[in-house]
């Protein structure tokens, strides 16, 4: 299922958006004269979706009922996104890729330059939810080699999280190499 926006948002209308949240990206006239153009919509969308994550976070009151705080802001996302089966799994499919990309970013703390054991772990086992999901997806719409391709890249994932969770154990002293 393709996603397609009835009434898709311009750039200037997202910029306007974080200026009105005063948090606008500085964009230097010189490579900006004209302002947001087209081409930057998805990075400013990305300024604004970290915008929105982190005034949810702010919200959600440390010693207080986290759940209820959460899911007071899930009504309101489920009030904007709907009950449609195939674009709530669309928005979520891609929240997941989006999560695995950023855990996959490497620790700055590694003088080894490598993802973490517990990061990869955590990674590929968000990668696995989302290849499931996009294999249930393709499921619905009767792709059954959509469906194989999705569970192959589950299965990878899978295996990378078994051998990660292998490595954090022998970190800790509880496992042998190999």
């Amino acid at each position: 299922m393709s996603i397609m926006s009835e009434d898709p948002v311009s750039p200037d209308q997202v910029y306007a958006a974080l200026v009105a949240l005063r948090r606008e990206p500085v964009l230097d006239p010189e490579l900006w004269p004209d302002g947001p153009q087209q081409e930057d919509l998805r990075r400013l969308l990305g300024v604004l979706l970290a915008v929105v994550e982190l005034e949810i976070v702010a919200s959600t009151r440390l010693g207080s009922d986290r759940d209820t705080d959460i899911a007071e802001a899930l009504l309101g996302w489920n009030d904007q996104v709907g009950l449609a089966p195939g674009l709530f799994a669309n928005v979520m499919a891609g929240r997941l890729q989006r999560t695995a990309l950023q855990l996959m970013v490497i620790d700055e703390g590694d003088a080894d330059g490598k993802t973490s054991a517990g990061r990869m772990a955590s990674s590929m086992a968000v990668v696995a939810a989302a290849d499931t999901l996009d294999a249930d997806l393709h499921l619905r719409s009767g792709d059954v080699e959509g469906v194989r391709q999705a569970l192959g890249r589950a299965e990878v994932s899978v295996i990378e999280i078994q051998q990660s969770i292998h490595d954090l154990r022998v970190a800790i002293g509880d496992a042998q190499e190999g």
